[in-house]
């Protein structure tokens, strides 16, 4: 069995604390996750968003924005366009709060599953691939950071 990689320790906090409370406490929790959700500010992105900023697969139509950190981290925002997209806000305020200002390295490399072990196994196929959709834009973020940093360390440009 393979072993899985190291979450950035606010995530891994946050998949504890889902980890350990049942269904009624694990929705009661995703809500207020919901309702922090800070949408991406006008200075960052205005509609209509960008197609390459749209998570594929997102019911909710979620839009993922990465703006560089002087760190070399990522500050992360996001946009839901439906409002009833309460898993697709709570998860971006998870991200947003756990792998913002995270070594790319980290947040390249965040398993897929960690979405189910904090919504749980009973979310929906098509709830499930959204959020995936989500992951995987932020990911490829920080991919390409991590890719324009190598070229520039080897002198190859952009």
């Amino acid at each position: 069995m393979s072993e899985q990689p190291a979450l950035p320790a606010p995530l891994a906090d946050v998949v504890a604390d889902f980890e350990s409370v049942d269904r009624g406490l694990r929705a009661e929790m995703l809500i207020e996750y919901a309702d922090s959700f800070e949408e991406a500010p006008a200075s960052v992105a205005v509609r209509p968003f960008p197609d390459k900023s749209r998570a594929p697969r997102c019911e909710s139509d979620a839009y993922v924005f990465a703006v560089d950190r002087p760190d070399g981290t990522l500050k992360l925002w996001f946009a839901v366009e439906n409002p009833q997209g309460l898993s697709a806000k709570a998860w971006a305020a998870i991200m947003d709060n756990t792998l913002s200002g995270q070594p790319l390295e980290l947040v390249a490399r965040v398993p897929q599953d960690v979405i189910f072990r904090i919504f749980g196994r009973d979310l929906s196929m098509g709830k499930g691939q959204g959020l995936v959709g989500m992951l995987e834009v932020v990911q490829h973020e920080a991919r390409s950071r991590l890719e324009r940093a190598r070229r520039a360390e080897h002198g190859l440009g952009d």
